[in-house]
């Protein structure tokens, strides 16, 4: 399929638990086998915000052409987030951010992430944040929490990473984008059922599914055949596998395709 492929949802930074490295070449290996011309990174791997953002910035340095710079802040250091999210999009030229509220222990709508939400909101920035709703205790990021925060940053667009992962969090996250035309979803997950791809198309359109792998934590070519063995239409892989999200966040179309 002769189309770019941008990956909206990897990770860089070493992390023992799941044997992950920290080598570009690596991941463009794996890029390469998927036929991915981009990938969207970020690094939630360290308590300090500020070193992950450094690892992005120097995997973007080395392939500028294929690597796109995504910040990671928390609110659990307050004052050190907003000026990291300055230097982030002002000096690395970072696309958008990533959060992930399970580090902090609150929901994602809890007021902790005002500050976050008013200055991304006031820049028109787009947040990924990890959205599920598996069990009942998995409450922390439920998409429909994500109603309230888009209807009320309306400049902000939300980008649910998993898209609620089980069926009853993509039902609430297809809900949260019909609601609001500023929500998108994103399609990684290892427990969607098999029509995954075709319920987000069906709830939210094809203009707002954007393709993810959550590399190296999962296969990127395993997630790229998902979309493309869909039962949805050839314009409606085209636009989810790369337009959509070359569109979202500003890019250039990539030289090569995959």
């Amino acid at each position: 399929m002769e189309t770019p492929v941008i990956d909206f949802h990897c990770h860089v930074g070493r992390w023992g638990r799941y044997g992950m490295d920290d080598d570009p070449a690596d991941y463009l290996r794996l890029m390469d086998a998927a036929g991915v011309d981009r990938a969207c990174i970020n690094c939630i791997n360290f308590g300090d915000a500020r070193r992950g953002n450094d690892r992005v910035a120097r995997f973007v340095a080395q392939r500028p052409d294929r690597f796109v710079g995504v910040a990671y802040v928390t609110p659990r250091y307050p004052d050190e987030a907003l000026a990291e999210l300055d230097r982030c999009f002002d000096v690395l030229g970072f696309r958008s951010l990533k959060l992930y509220p399970d580090y902090l222990g609150k929901p994602i709508d809890d007021p902790a992430y005002d500050a976050v939400f008013e200055w991304a909101d006031d820049r028109s920035v787009v947040i990924m944040s990890h959205s599920s709703y598996v069990h009942d205790d998995d409450w922390l990021t439920r998409p429909d929490r994500f109603v309230g925060l888009a209807q009320r940053y309306g400049k902000i667009s939300w980008v649910l990473a998993h898209s609620g992962n089980a069926r009853q969090g993509q039902e609430q996250a297809v809900t949260a984008a019909r609601a609001c035309p500023n929500v998108y979803l994103e399609t990684c997950t290892s427990m969607g059922e098999h029509d995954t791809i075709e319920f987000l198309v069906d709830g939210a359109g094809e203009d707002r599914v954007l393709y993810g792998s959550d590399m190296p934590l999962m296969d990127p070519r395993l997630q790229v055949g998902r979309v493309v063995t869909a039962d949805i239409s050839h314009d409606a892989k085209l636009k989810i596998l790369g337009l959509n999200a070359i569109e979202l966040l500003g890019l250039d179309q990539p030289t090569s395709t995959g």
